[in-house]
């Protein structure tokens, strides 16, 4: 399938939240089975853009974009139902001793391309090297059944958001205008997805090149600014946050607030979820602009406007449609009740049990926000995994109305 080159270009956008992502992964399962075999033949996403886990979900999409719908489905969902903590983030006798000392910064973790970090990443590295065919990845983007992939990190030296791109569409013109953001056009590999998915402090940054590079979520968590300025107008976004109704959370008594690890959380969300919502917000106020101005000025007020736009940031406004699927259940809590109903993550190993007690440390019984990022287990992952596919079920009219054109 060739990319399209009318005025119709479609995105797949997906957000970083570490073990929150298989929520993702069952909103995708459902959008491969039930959502693209229905529309025309061939089908496949303009531009691919992730960041985080998400930026393995992309990689995935573009990998499987040659299977059947059903497989890919399959695929992805069995890597998250069959995830054990305990492999991803695992932890020896040897390694709780150096924990302090990496911590201090006294023991570096180094090799491979690897700095810093305070767990062993090799699991990691094999979940992202098993799950994702990069075979197949660069044979379909050389036969342009996607137009673009694109894998959003964190430069450390800078701290600028650099988006990693491969495929046809791939053009980082329209970042030449923009400080804060670069765009490499490269043959992407396990170590720009590793990359972006480096949670800082607890996995170790990446090198690529001369340069490291951490999770692309510390600055730009839900990357719709990539598949925007790349031209697409219709664009569907997973979310990984959800939206509160006005009194599910009471106020929260001082002594909580004050507790690291439920301030931690968060932040966390401040960080890596909430961006998203000020995107979208721009989009919006972007097609209200274009729409009056329209109305007000005529057909060609667009073409005038964009002419500064375009000198200003590379790429001009168009209307653009979005679609967003978001949990309609809070993710921490779930993942507190997973906690409570498992009895603790002891049988899993040291590091688990850790991670989960310092987690939990001071946070209500009704929440677990910072353990939520870090519960790699299928008591978790498949209750989030039911979660995507049952919103991806509700939202379906609205993702084929979009994807339809």
């Amino acid at each position: 399938m060739t990319p399209s080159t009318d005025r119709r270009r479609f995105a797949l956008v997906l957000s970083g939240g570490g073990a929150r992502g298989a929520y993702e992964a069952g909103v995708l399962s459902h959008l491969f089975e039930h959502v693209i075999p229905r529309l025309r033949p061939g089908f496949e996403f303009d531009v691919l853009s992730g960041t985080s886990v998400g930026a393995i979900h992309a990689a995935f999409a573009g990998a499987t974009a040659h299977l059947e719908p059903a497989d890919r489905a399959a695929r992805l969902a069995h890597t998250w139902s069959s995830m054990e903590i305990g492999h991803v983030l695992r932890l020896s006798t040897a390694d709780l001793l150096r924990v302090p000392l990496r911590a201090l910064g006294f023991l570096r973790q180094e090799g491979k391309g690897i700095l810093g970090g305070l767990v062993d990443v090799s699991p990691l590295e094999r979940l992202v090297t098993k799950a994702i065919p990069w075979e197949a990845l660069h044979r379909n983007l050389s036969h342009r059944r996607a137009g673009a992939l694109c894998v959003s990190c964190t430069e450390i030296r800078s701290g600028r958001v650099t988006v990693f791109m491969d495929g046809a569409l791939a053009d980082p013109k329209p970042w030449a205008f923009d400080p804060n953001a670069q765009a490499i056009r490269t043959g992407l590999n396990e170590g720009h997805v590793r990359a972006s998915a480096a949670i800082p402090f607890l996995f170790p940054a990446v090198r690529i090149g001369e340069r490291y590079y951490v999770d692309g979520g510390l600055r730009m968590n839900t990357p719709l600014s990539p598949a925007l300025r790349l031209g697409a107008d219709r664009v569907l976004v997973i979310a990984l946050k959800h939206n509160p109704v006005v009194g599910e959370h009471p106020p929260y008594p001082e002594e909580v607030i004050t507790q690291p690890a439920f301030l931690l959380g968060k932040v966390l969300d401040a960080l890596t979820l909430d961006q998203l919502e000020y995107e979208l917000h721009r989009t919006e106020l972007v097609n209200a602009l274009i729409g009056r101005g329209q109305e007000v000025y005529g057909g060609e007020f667009l073409d005038a406007i964009n002419v500064a736009i375009r000198e200003q940031r590379g790429v001009g406004f168009r209307p653009v449609s979005t679609c967003v699927v978001r949990p309609s259940a809070d993710i921490g809590r779930i993942a507190a009740e997973c906690h409570r109903e498992s009895g603790g993550l002891r049988t899993l190993g040291v590091l688990p049990e850790l991670i989960a007690r310092a987690a939990l440390r001071g946070v209500p019984q009704d929440e677990a926000d910072l353990l939520s990022y870090l519960y790699f287990d299928r008591l978790f992952t498949t209750r989030l995994l039911e979660l995507g596919r049952e919103d991806a079920r509700r939202a379906e009219h609205e993702i084929f109305e979009l994807l339809d054109g």
